[in-house]
């Protein structure tokens, strides 16, 4: 059994040796098993900064986390913060109007009945907020109110904002376009002029 793998070894090591070391495609194979091991290294260097960055990222989340609350340093901060967070809670962020005094809240102006809890429970989860006066008029359908009128920003997939895809979507066609040129060997020729 031993001499038979060692005689199975010895061809390998031969036909491996043949493969690398043929005079006319021997040198092509050395260097692109040269690059592929160098591109391993790299890549395996790019995913461990990648993991360190990620672990460094989310301890410093967690530090900050459990750090004491403390409030925004004034009333305009407060409405900022809750103003750009309104695009995902509602589809038609313009239509709520936000009111900051003292750390009070009040929220007035037109909303879908299906995005009400959704705003609420956001606003009133941000650090600095003391308490929330909901003044707004609430609706099952857009109907005739002008705020409400027009594609909303975002669209609800399971409940949760998305984004329109419409700018990927135009790409696509071009990155197709440019993975079959360079397949086709055009891309290269083009470069070299």
């Amino acid at each position: 059994m031993r001499t038979v793998l060692g005689i199975l070894g010895g061809a390998a090591a031969g036909a491996l040796a043949m493969y690398f070391l043929d005079p006319q495609l021997g040198r092509r194979r050395r260097m692109q098993v040269r690059d592929r091991s160098v591109a391993l290294v790299h890549d395996a260097g790019d995913f461990a900064r990648a993991r360190t960055r990620r672990a460094g990222d989310r301890l410093r989340g967690l530090t900050h986390a459990l750090r004491p609350s403390r409030a925004p340093h004034d009333d305009r901060t407060l409405h900022e913060r809750i103003r750009s967070k309104l695009g995902r809670a509602v589809s038609h962020p313009g239509a709520v109007h936000v009111e900051v005094q003292d750390g009070r809240v009040r929220l007035s102006g037109h909303i879908l009945a299906d995005e009400l809890d959704r705003l609420l429970a956001l606003v009133s989860s941000l650090k600095g907020v003391g308490e929330v006066d909901n003044q707004l008029e609430v609706h099952d359908e857009p109907g005739n109110i002008p705020a409400l009128q027009g594609r909303p920003r975002a669209r609800r997939l399971n409940g949760r904002l998305m984004r329109p895809a419409l700018p990927l979507l135009a790409l696509t066609p071009v990155a197709i376009a440019l993975v079959a040129a360079q397949r086709n060997g055009a891309l290269q020729r083009l470069t070299r002029h």
